[in-house]
This record gives structure tokens, sequence and C-alpha cells, in this order.
């Protein structure tokens, strides 16, 4: 579980100001867009959530949470298999793994997957994602 924060207002904040976020967010539900008002000291601070994973989550311990000056949004997924290809639509990713094939938003929230068995190839148009296995099977995936 991560969220990522932009601060709203012009000040420097240190790195323990984190824990001071997660502290005042805990047990609360936060989703991806949401403009966020954190009182400090008597003084609202407003930031936008420009990244939850996943897109609605609650605020626990176990939260890890990122402040980013900037709108630009960059992310880094870790899968525990390894990846074999990447294919790209119009909205969509493609991630192949040895027998399985991961749909993802261009904001790495996953939309499908599935196991395939002898996952021969995958192809990638616009949304639709077309996966050949078992030597004679294609499967449509539209999303």
């Amino acid at each position: 579980m991560r969220l990522i924060l932009k601060p709203l207002f012009e000040a420097p904040l240190t790195p323990d100001f984190i824990e001071v976020i997660k502290t005042k967010l805990k047990g609360k539900e936060v989703r991806e867009g949401d403009v966020l008002e954190i009182d400090l000291l008597g003084k609202p601070l407003k930031f936008k959530v420009i990244y939850a994973e996943p897109e609605v989550i609650k605020v626990t311990d176990l939260t890890a949470i990122e402040l980013s000056k900037e709108e630009i949004f960059s992310t880094t997924l870790e899968f525990e298999k390894e990846i074999k290809d990447l294919l790209l639509g119009e909205s969509i990713i493609a991630v192949v793994f040895d027998d399985e094939v991961l749909i993802l938003n261009q904001r790495g929230h996953k939309i499908f997957n599935q196991k395939f068995e002898k996952l021969k190839e995958v192809r990638v148009t616009k949304n639709t994602v077309l996966v050949i296995h078992n030597e004679n099977k294609l499967t449509i995936i539209q999303v």
C-alpha cells in the first residue's frame, strides 16, 4: 500500500514529517485525486493524492507515504517474477511473464491478470490484448 502526496503549499518539509502525515491519516480512507487537509499546529495544510495503490486505500502503519513536489508521476513496480515482455496499448500496459499476462492502466494500477498454460505470444492493439497459448488457443481480452 502506497501513497504519493503533493503538498499544495510552499514550505520545506523534513523527512520525519511523513510520519506526522501518516499518524494524521491513519484509519482514513483516501483515493487517488483527493485533496487532503491535515491540521498541524492549528493550521490546515493541503495535499493532493497523485498516486494511491490501490486506488482507494485505508491508511495503516504499513502504508508507504512519499511526497512529490511535481505533478509529474513516477512509480516503480516490483514483481516476484521476471518480466519477459512489455507491450503498450492506447491506454494500457501489458506485462508478460512466463505463464501470465498482467494488464495495467497508465498509472500502474492492475486492471486484469490471468495465467496461461503454454503461453506462446502476446500482442496488443489499442485496448485489446491477444494471447496465443496451448498451441491452438487465442484469448482476446478487451479492456
